[in-house]
């Protein structure tokens, strides 16, 4: 079992219950998807560069990504109905977990000049969302072979009823928030 997982068996969820006073342990929040997307813009819509965000995807998730096509024409953007716009990629279960821990210990801290995360980034559901500029944050990819750099959008999706419940998972489970009292220069 992985060590972020065993610790919310053990120690979040009776942390949680008692904050919020849950009699029941199923309607504890917990993280149930993360999904990573990566948005493909029209300039940049040939095979070599879908086979990148393909060989990207796969490796910092273990999964094979899906390609997301277009509901509507867009003729501000250059965009026709079917074309591929994006990749994304859902971890649920063990693969969740392992992502989540490597996003917290490994990714985070390799960002150039994190302080932490924004208060303000938990939706009112308690999602989280985190955008990267470079995928290169992630240990899986090496930077002597990346031919582009390209975005990467993390979003972290809860049972949370609202923000608070959802900062309170997060913050239990070692998301770096940035502290309230901390003001800006």
């Amino acid at each position: 079992m992985n060590r972020l997982k065993e610790k919310y068996k053990k120690e979040i969820i009776s942390a949680l219950a008692a904050k919020f006073g849950y009699k029941n342990v199923l309607s504890v929040p917990k993280v149930f998807k993360i999904t990573l997307n990566v948005g493909i813009s029209a300039a940049k819509r040939d095979d070599k560069y879908l086979e990148l965000v393909t060989r990207t995807l796969t490796r910092i998730s273990g999964q094979k990504p899906v390609f997301t096509k277009a509901k509507k024409a867009i003729s501000a953007f250059k965009i026709r109905e079917g074309n591929i716009v994006g990749a994304k990629v859902t971890l649920r279960k063990e693969h969740m977990y392992d992502f989540l821990d490597k996003l917290i210990n490994v990714a985070l801290p390799r960002v150039r000049d994190f302080r932490g995360l924004d208060r303000k980034m938990i939706d009112t559901q308690g999602n989280l969302t985190i955008g990267f500029k470079e995928h290169l944050v992630f240990g899986e990819i090496d930077p002597d072979e990346v031919e582009s750099i390209h975005g990467l959008e993390v979003v972290i999706s809860t049972t949370a009823k609202d923000k608070e419940e959802g900062l309170a998972l997060l913050g239990l489970l070692g998301m770096p928030f940035v502290k309230e009292n901390s003001h800006k220069k």
